[in-house]
């Protein structure tokens, strides 16, 4: 068990019940119980069913105690440097528990010789103590583990960075193949550890950007496979240099990303994302105005006005550009102007009713504040429609993805020309999404998808780079097989991103019109979605799987290609079942054609004609294939995720033996065809001495 296991579970201890119901035992569950307890008065009669009850609970506390204890202690014996401070922080709470329990045991208490008994209700101090106690011991054990888990990623990442070294050196094809295998068992530890501490973390905002950096890294993870080999492959090639290095860069920013995330600390010059919100400002504002109705002396003149022109400034965003229509930058300018005249209108009847305090000037500043709050309101509809519109019509327009199926043509055709024309076409394209995303950025609504608007420009800027240089790379050698396996890889992130903000349009326009939230609740039967939800163990497993069998899948690619007959039998089993394990991975990082859990389980139910040509083929593989169909016929109720969990790990072993028997079918295959070479110049030999 890890320790951000260990740690789940003792932030998330359990009082059992009757009927099979669960309390968790925070602190918030534990005040109610105290407070419950020594609120009960002395004179009140104690039924049966009462006591008991109070008995159950004590007993209940101190066992989940007991259960905590036992969590802490493990922890502590594998941190020796924390060992005594958990050790204490575990007496003291044991302590707490067993007093808790004591002092409610009155299971005698309506008994003769009871009466010297110290119970909850002779004793309330020593509850209250006991529960003041059981909290800060509790939390310190909590803070304590935190420190472990903390220093358990920053130790990964130290891992990961370090191998990360050793990959950008490495000058030969066999030991890239050693390190990256080395590097690819870090990084499934570093995103298991990485994915719980993103499901611990309460602040939404934190939340979101911890999701943006494990994002990035594991789409570079496919990336720098693919760049690094096209560098070995093609040394002297400065654009694949280039490539390769982008990629490095990004992943160490993100690395660095999750540790400031863990951490909390903000390296120094880092503003936050917020203040250049519109929407936000805009909130910040109504709620300083509103505030005078109550206090005319909360704000000064001044702020007020500073605080709305750097709203209004921000709005320039928009008027200035370049995409923005001349009759949505007409209404922006037109409301802008409202605004500022609305706010004199209020400073001025604001003044008045500092020095006359009657009904009718407190009439007409209420009527000031609604005045200025409508045209703000009607600012934030005009920049929504605005942005909104600018990013569907975009996203519309690059639909099919023209330019990336153009630039890798140019590539095997070795079209210089092409590339040129097309790589600036994909810069205008890149440009138009960095600022939609931006406008985007403005009018979101939440922090944490002004964050997912942030990694969305990242992304674009980035990638759209990365994208002509791997195009250079290919087009200086059009003939190479890995130079556009890695234009193909970059292409499909952009493409993958584009699908991210489809959704991430979607999630704001929700939020504007109130409708977050509403799927689950329209949904006839909520409780079972519920059940079919993953927990945060569910899902870092099925991540980890999901990388193994991405990885797994290049490398059956990289055998496949290596046949000069690509319609060989074997070759186009191979490929299809290629296909089907990256879709499975796709599916796993929530993106490609599977979109539910039933998607996959019926993407692996092969057909019968298919199954037998490939068994009749493929005798070893036998075994898994059989085991595969039996976990997709097999009914699993609300356990959909185990089902998947197996499906995926049947299809990783079917995978890995394809891709021993790809290579030595190939090596066969190249034998065969020298024994007919040698077989026939024999045979020439022969008849010409004849």
């Amino acid at each position: 068990m890890t320790y951000s296991q260990k740690y789940a579970i003792a932030s998330t201890l359990f009082i059992r019940r009757e009927k099979n119901e669960a309390l968790p035992l925070k602190r918030r569950n534990i005040e109610q119980l105290i407070t419950t307890l020594i609120n009960h008065k002395d004179n009140t009669k104690k039924s049966d069913k009462t006591l008991q009850a109070i008995q159950r609970v004590g007993q209940a506390v101190n066992l989940a105690v007991g259960r905590f204890v036992k969590v802490g202690e493990a922890i502590a014996n594998e941190n020796w440097d924390l060992k005594e401070e958990i050790n204490i922080a575990c007496i003291e709470a044991k302590q707490a528990g067993e007093t808790i329990a004591a002092l409610t045991d009155i299971s005698s208490l309506n008994h003769p010789e009871s009466d010297g008994q110290i119970t909850i209700f002779t004793d309330k101090t020593g509850v209250i103590k006991a529960a003041r106690l059981l909290l800060s011991s509790v939390t310190k054990v909590l803070l304590l583990a935190d420190r472990v888990v903390i220093k358990q990623i920053i130790t990964s990442r130290n891992k990961v960075l370090a191998t990360m070294e050793r990959l950008e050196k490495v000058n030969s094809f066999q030991e890239f193949v050693q390190i990256f295998s080395q590097f690819g068992n870090e990084m499934v530890e570093f995103a298991h550890l990485t994915g719980d501490r993103q499901n611990d973390l309460k602040d939404e905002k934190k939340k979101a950007k911890m999701a943006a950096a494990r994002a990035v890294l594991e789409k570079c993870t496919m990336m720098l496979l693919t760049a690094s080999k096209t560098c070995l492959r093609h040394p002297n090639c400065e654009s694949a240099h280039k490539n390769k290095e982008g990629v490095f860069d990004r992943m160490k920013v993100a690395l660095d990303k999750v540790i400031e995330i863990v951490t909390d600390c903000k390296p120094s010059g880092e503003t936050d994302i917020s203040s250049v919100s519109i929407f936000t400002g805009i909130k910040e504002f109504k709620m300083n105005i509103e505030a005078l109705r109550e206090n005319l002396y909360f704000q000064s003149k001044e702020n007020l006005s500073v605080t709305l022109e750097v709203i209004l400034e921000r709005t320039e965003d928009f008027t200035d550009s370049a995409y923005t229509s001349h009759e949505h930058r007409e209404r922006i300018l037109e409301l802008s102007t409202q605004a500022r005249l609305e706010l004199q209108q209020l400073l001025s009847v604001w003044i008045q009713s500092q020095s006359n305090k009657t009904k009718s000037i407190a009439e007409e500043l209420e009527l000031t504040v609604l005045k200025i709050s409508h045209s703000l309101n009607e600012l934030k509809k005009e920049l929504h429609r605005t942005a909104t519109q600018l990013a569907a019509d975009l996203l519309k327009s690059h639909a099919d993805h023209v330019v990336l199926k153009a630039l890798k043509l140019t590539g095997v055709e070795g079209n210089l020309e092409g590339l040129a024309e097309y790589a600036c076409k994909l810069s205008e394209q890149k440009e138009q999404l960095v600022e939609v995303c931006r406008l985007l950025r403005h009018i979101s609504g939440t922090e944490p998808l002004e964050i997912t608007c942030v990694h969305a420009e990242e992304t674009f800027q980035v990638t759209g780079q990365q994208i002509i240089s791997a195009a250079e790379t290919l087009t200086l050698h059009p003939s190479s097989k890995i130079a556009k396996e890695n234009l193909d890889v970059f292409c499909e992130a952009w493409e993958s991103q584009i699908g991210d903000m489809s959704t991430l349009l979607r999630e704001i326009n929700d939020v504007f019109e109130g409708r977050r939230g509403e799927k689950l609740s329209n949904n006839a039967n909520p409780k079972s979605l519920k059940s079919d939800k993953p927990d945060a163990e569910e899902q870092a497993k099925i991540a980890k799987l999901g990388l193994k069998l991405g990885l797994l899948t290049s490398d059956a690619n990289c055998e496949i290609k290596k046949w000069e007959d690509q319609e060989n039998e074997i070759v186009r089993n191979g490929r299809n079942m290629s296909s089907m394990a990256y879709s499975l991975y796709l599916f796993t990082r929530g993106e490609g054609p599977l979109r539910t859990s039933q998607d996959l389980i019926h993407q692996l139910e092969l057909k019968d004609d298919d199954k037998l040509m490939l068994l009749l083929e493929i005798n070893k593989l036998i075994p898994f294939c059989h085991q595969l169909q039996t976990v997709t016929k097999t009914p699993l109720q609300n356990q959909v995720f185990l089902k998947v969990d197996k499906c995926i790990t049947k299809t990783r072993s079917v995978m890995a033996i394809l891709v021993q028997l790809l290579s030595l079918c190939y090596k066969l295959l190249k034998k065969l065809e020298n024994n007919r070479w040698v077989s026939v110049t024999n045979k020439d030999s022969v008849d010409g001495k004849t």
